[in-house]
């Protein structure tokens, strides 16, 4: 999460009941915080858990030593591999 000290430079919009804003409005200042930051703290947090969860790969141990395994001593490129290979340089360009 970013320091309260951050330039904030962008905005961000969202459309909500009368009855929505006024309960963001209430427990906000229950936490003595503005509803900017009640809202943006919690939202940040499972955006995190989110992009942790797309972004990280959890295998076991035997899963493990088969994926290094393969690193350390990597099967040779067969046909279909190379047919991928070229296929992905013609699409993902840098």
């Amino acid at each position: 999460m970013s320091s309260s000290n951050a330039i904030k430079q962008a905005r961000m919009h969202i459309r909500i009941d009368a009855s929505s804003k006024q309960k963001l409005e209430r427990a906000a200042a229950y936490a003595h915080k503005s509803v900017a930051e009640f809202v943006l703290e919690p939202a940040l947090q499972v955006a995190d858990e989110v992009i942790n969860a797309q972004e990280s790969l959890i295998m076991n141990r035997a899963d493990l030593d088969i994926f290094l395994a393969a690193l350390e001593n990597p099967p040779a490129a067969n046909t279909r591999l190379k047919k991928a290979v070229r296929t992905h340089q013609q699409l993902v360009r840098d």
